[in-house]
């Protein structure tokens, strides 16, 4: 299948793990992710609910970025405007780096099970060092 930034268009739910390595903590989200059109591509806001160790309750989760297309590839904003990376929705399991200094960010997509996707980001730095799984599904038919 080709893949373009109009097969992310509409509601996904979304499963999220992320491994601490160093607090040896392990978080979840539950929730969804919501592609909608606007000028220049699609925006993205992912909201859930956090679960951890010790947390009483869980803690209401958001982000927003910006999806737009450039050159065959998919472009990643964070939601000021602010280049994040870009990849290649045609490769079964593109990966994408960013820099954010001192810390480093690196991501990799898995389209093989579309219309099920992930994307796993591994994040190394002096005060970080987590793997986050998150992945993505259609919404549940509801009869």
């Amino acid at each position: 299948m080709t893949h373009s930034l109009d097969n992310f268009c509409g509601d996904w739910t979304l499963s999220r793990v992320i491994d601490d390595a160093l607090t040896g903590h392990q978080m979840r989200m539950r929730g969804k992710a919501l592609f909608e059109p606007v000028s220049g591509g699609l925006s993205l806001l992912e909201t859930g609910e956090l679960t951890g160790p010790g947390m009483i309750r869980p803690l209401a989760a958001e982000r927003r970025y910006l999806w737009a297309e450039a050159s065959g590839l998919i472009a990643v904003f964070f939601e000021d405007g602010r280049y994040f990376h870009a990849f290649d929705p045609n490769e079964p399991e593109p990966c994408a780096d960013h820099a954010c200094d001192p810390d480093s960010y690196s991501v990799r997509y898995d389209f093989t099970t579309w219309p099920h996707w992930s994307a796993t980001w591994t994040v190394r730095g002096p005060r970080k060092n987590y793997v986050s799984l998150t992945r993505f599904s259609p919404p549940l038919a509801i009869e």
